[in-house]
């Protein structure tokens, strides 16, 4: 029986990876953007977005975040935007709960949020205009743009423009927030 459940949730996560590979390809297809363009603007290497691509290579969040930005669509577009989408990186792990897109364009991204302790998260700016709102549901974070974070504990909230860097670090436990993400309509 667990020999059946590794081999489910190995085409699982094969499936997944090679979805999301098709979705950068599709969007990077529909920008009319090179894959060596794309790479540059990402700042990854070309052989690792073709990769990506193909579904040979497990993208980070990190560079999800870091494709979705060149390409001027939120992180869901690339991920999924089914609820339960999960994706990680150093120190966060989020899950989807929930994607709206608005009759004006703009798109909201409800989001689970785990922060672990013991580092602190980088993650690279958004497109122009988007702005995200972090509701701490438990434990303590410090989160905003880089240079100008703010520390906030279960209950409280905080908002900022993430078209720059931006951070997330919790305390000395894993902290545990909804994060809404607004993005302005793509042209």
């Amino acid at each position: 029986m667990r020999t059946v459940r590794k081999a489910i949730l190995a085409v699982t996560i094969d499936q997944r990876r090679r979805e999301i590979g098709a979705r950068i390809a599709m969007t990077r297809s529909e920008r009319r953007m090179s894959l060596s363009e794309l790479a540059r603007r990402a700042g990854i290497g070309k052989g690792s977005l073709s990769e990506i691509e193909s579904g040979q290579r497990n993208p980070t969040l990190d560079t999800l975040y870091a494709i979705a930005g060149p390409l001027g669509v939120p992180l869901t577009a690339l991920l999924g935007e089914e609820a339960g989408t999960e994706g990680s990186g150093e120190h966060l792990l989020a899950r989807v709960l929930h994607v709206e897109h608005h009759p004006d364009g703009t798109t909201t991204e409800v989001v689970w949020l785990t922060v672990l302790p013991g580092g602190t998260r980088v993650s690279p700016a958004h497109g122009p205009g988007v702005t995200e709102h972090v509701l701490v549901v438990d434990g303590e974070l410090t989160a905003g743009p880089l240079g100008s974070e703010s520390r906030a504990v279960s209950g409280d909230s905080m908002q900022w423009r993430s078209d720059v860097e931006h951070s997330y670090r919790s305390g000395d436990t894993p902290a545990q927030a909804v994060l809404t993400i607004r993005s302005p309509a793509v042209d």
